[in-house]
């Protein structure tokens, strides 16, 4: 690389001509996918391919009123697409809403970019607040002044205390700067920075784990191999029907076999229920966003009410990650020491701890400083040396002045530790036991000997500790009724920093996290199994790195554990990304907030538990409606499978099913699984609904089939009345398993399933409605047969009810 002049940086042309070469500063993609994989997940599947091949065959025979199904079947591809993509910008826009804006020297003059005009060999103008938009080697500092450089890292490390750093020291992609200015050669840019490679692993995209969404594409799954040999029984059977093969093939009837394999098949596949589950999804991630939280996958708005262990990251979650002043405990009456705190919280180039000190101390009276020594991370304090009324013994100080010598501000085992006096040893064993209390101490001491600005500063001899300065943490105002709310619905939360146990450990209990002892992760076992274990009991950890969060994620999850994952920094990204749901802040990284499941685009922890209640919801209602949809595929399957092996004509058409689904399903459906329901979440969807379903599916399906062996027997019927007395009974049966599936009695569930009732009875009731579907009134001695069945149907599925309840409860 090209030697770069210190006061010129690159020219326009020079910086031009890089970017043209590619080493700018862009960073890759940080949406979870791209709009072409968004529509290839949500058109080719397997269900949309078995749903769209038999739409376009009825299409082709001209039977466009038996091809109504396929109208569902789009709508929710539709709504998939439209409702990741719209996450997918609504991210995107916030990415570029968050990217800071860089500084740098460009022909000698500063210029303002954006992050990706910079480019590899840039001069980077850094000031405190800024965040670095690429790693850079610092060229110069003010280090001859009053304060050198010092940046924070905690995005990246989880560290929050400043790092000083001298020339030809690297500052990071994603660091801040809190103190000092520089100027910093750019030498890693885009994909090559610290920041970009720390998420490139984040950023692979994997879809959020589901239990409602595994259990439907697992059905899908199950039933897309059995109907490879169904489909082969239905069509033989239905050409058997029609005089065989042959005479199929030759009279044309073999377009009426083609319509009811179709119907037949398309039955077997619960339409609706992926449907309405998307439905379900998009209505709450809709909700949830004008409650400002992101929802960037359908399915994740079930997440948080499946998780039982939740893994808080304390800096700007459970914290607002600024400090706040707590008090002072005066030690020795040396005077002026309280103009000397506000001298050090008003100075520009104050620290977030120091600048606490503003509002309590910031009005007293100036201070004359003669020198000062600016705050070290690595030394751990800073000086400051005053004029003042003289160094006599015997001289009193005037009102409102400043005792002369040499004041020192900082940690007191670096401040005191060298000092061999009672009142420091005394100072020591408080400022200790308050450290233990969780709150983050400092002491300010003075010596009458003066301290001059030196390369290396050291203490001055004579420390005498005036004062005590206690902080905390500024605990977000949410955040224990937060707390409070997941223990009460037996959530395990942990509590993880990479600060200081006892810091930790405080903010733990004053948000009334249970067994707050914090724990060192420096101590903690690489082994999995033996992590697990230790998570298991503990829940406060401090000092935990990037890689340890993660594993800790993956030790939970080994435990059966669904785990979620809050966080902000580059750092929490690979954890968020592998827990089972990860949740963004408002502050969180761009690269954060991509692999994230739910952004709280407020920053209000408090969201959380709203964001449980709507999950809890989605499940409850989706297992309520999915019995009835697979109560369909298994009298689908069933009649399907036994009329095909009979070489019987199937008993609907298609257009004949979309009366039965639409009114015992979809439209219920539709209203029932949008209903409040406060259910607590357990584990067992499918098994539940099945133990329901294959029952209630196989009283219909012998309902139907004695139905037409009866009606055989006692004489002959027309095809439409068969089939309209099929459509009565499967109808009949099948909106009493509605009504039962809708209890407990509710006033909106009882209007809803009389409201089909009476769908049905307008059916037969409206005459171009009845030719619409080709259904018929029936004969007297049909329609007693038809009622009969039906009323024993209703028994039995009120046993079965019974039963269930009893099976599921115990």
């Amino acid at each position: 690389m090209a030697e770069v002049e210190t006061r010129r940086g690159l020219s326009e042309a020079e910086a031009a001509a890089r970017l043209r070469d590619g080493q700018g500063n862009a960073s890759p993609d940080g949406s979870s996918r791209s709009l072409w994989q968004i529509l290839a997940a949500n058109v080719f599947t397997m269900f949309n391919g078995i749903v769209f091949t038999g739409f376009a065959l009825l299409l082709v025979l001209g039977r466009w009123q038996d091809a109504l199904f396929g109208l569902p079947a789009l709508f929710n591809t539709v709504i998939g697409v439209v409702q990741e993509f719209n996450a997918k910008r609504t991210l995107d826009r916030l990415a570029v809403l968050n990217a800071p804006s860089a500084r740098v020297l460009r022909d000698g003059a500063e210029v303002e970019l954006a992050p990706e005009r910079v480019v590899l060999g840039d001069l980077l103008v850094l000031r405190p607040g800024d965040q670095v938009t690429a790693d850079a080697k610092v060229v110069e500092t003010d280090h001859r002044g009053p304060r050198g450089l010092e940046v924070d890292e905690s995005l990246l490390t989880g560290e929050s205390d400043p790092i000083r750093k001298a020339v030809a020291d690297e500052v990071l992609s994603g660091s801040s700067v809190v103190a000092g200015t520089a100027l910093a050669e750019v030498v890693g840019v885009g994909a090559d920075s610290y920041a970009s490679k720390l998420t490139v692993e984040a950023r692979e995209f994997s879809l959020v784990k589901s239990e409602l969404r595994g259990s439907i594409d697992r059905l899908l799954k199950w039933i897309s191999w059995a109907l490879i040999p169904l489909i082969l029984v239905v069509v033989n059977g239905q050409m058997m029907a029609f005089g065989g093969w042959q005479a199929a093939l030759a009279s044309g009837a073999w377009r009426e076999a083609a319509v009811g394999t179709v119907a037949a098949v398309i039955a077997m596949v619960p339409l609706g229920l992926v449907l309405i589950t998307s439905i379900a999804f998009a209505v709450s991630g809709t909700k949830l966003a004008r409650d400002q939280v992101l929802i960037q996958e359908l399915p994740a708005v079930e997440g948080l009410a499946r998780v039982d262990a939740l893994c808080l990251d304390k800096t700007g979650t459970v914290t607002t990650g600024e400090m706040r002043f707590d008090s002072a405990i005066e030690l020795a009456p040396v005077p002026g020491w309280e103009a000397i705190l506000g001298s050090i919280g008003t100075d520009p180039g104050a620290n977030g701890t120091a600048r606490c000190l503003a509002d309590p101390y910031g009005s007293r009276p100036a201070v004359e400083i003669a020198a000062e020594v600016p705050f070290d991370s690595a030394r751990k304090w800073s000086a400051l040396a005053t004029t003042g009324f003289g160094s006599a013994p015997d001289r009193a100080a005037p009102d409102g002045a400043c005792a002369p010598g040499t004041w020192v501000f900082g940690a007191p085992e670096f401040v005191l530790t060298g000092t061999d006096s009672d009142a420091a040893r005394s100072a020591l064993r408080r400022t200790g036991a308050l450290a233990e209390a969780g709150l983050r101490t400092l002491v300010l001491a003075h010596s009458p000997e003066h301290i001059g600005e030196a390369e290396h500063p050291e203490l001055p001899a004579g420390l005498t500790p005036v004062a005590i300065l206690t902080f905390r943490e500024q605990v977000r105002a949410d955040a224990s009724e937060t707390m409070a709310y997941f223990k009460k619905q037996g959530v395990d939360v942990r509590l993880i920093s990479g600060d200081d146990p006892r810091t930790v450990s405080a903010v733990a209990r004053e948000v009334g996290i249970e067994h707050s002892a914090g724990i060192d992760a420096r101590t903690l076992p690489e082994d999995i199994e033996e992590l697990a274990e230790v998570l298991e009991r503990e829940h406060v950890f401090g000092r935990v790195t990037p890689r340890q969060k993660r594993q800790m994620v993956h030790a939970l999850q080994s435990r059966g554990h669904v785990v979620a994952m809050t966080g902000d920094g580059v750092n929490d990204a690979l954890a968020i990304k592998d827990a089972d749901l990860g949740i963004a802040m408002d502050t969180a990284t761009p690269a954060t907030k991509a692999v994230a499941r739910l952004v709280l685009l407020d920053g209000r922890f408090e969201r959380l538990p709203g964001v449980v209640a709507e999950g809890r919801r989605v499940i409850a209602n989706i297992e309520r409606v999915s019995k009835l949809f697979l109560t369909k595929t298994t009298y689908a399957l069933a009649i399907g499978l036994i009329f095909g092996l009979l070489a019987w004509a199937f008993p609907f058409l298609p257009r004949q099913l979309s009366i039965t689904d639409g009114l015992t399903i979809g439209i219920p459906a539709f209203f029932l699984a949008l209903m409040p329901n406060a259910d607590r979440y357990r584990s067992g969807f499918l098994k539940r609904s099945l133990s329901f379903s294959i029952p209630a599916g196989i009283i219909v399906t012998a309902a139907v089939l004695t139905l037409h062996f009866v009606a055989r027997a006692i004489g002959p019927f027309t095809e439409m009345e068969l089939q309209s007395a099929s459509t009565l009974t499967l109808a009949g049966i099948a909106l009493w398993v509605l009504a039962v599936l809708a209890r407990p009695i509710h006033p909106f569930r009882v209007l809803v399933v009389l409201a089909m009732y009476a769908g049905l009875g307008l059916v037969w009731a409206i005459p171009f409605v009845r030719d619409f579907f080709q259904v018929t009134w029936l004969p007297d001695d049909l329609g007693l047969l038809v009622v009969g069945i039906v009323a024993v149907g209703i028994v039995l599925v009120e046993i079965l009810r019974a039963w269930h309840r009893r099976r599921t409860a115990a």
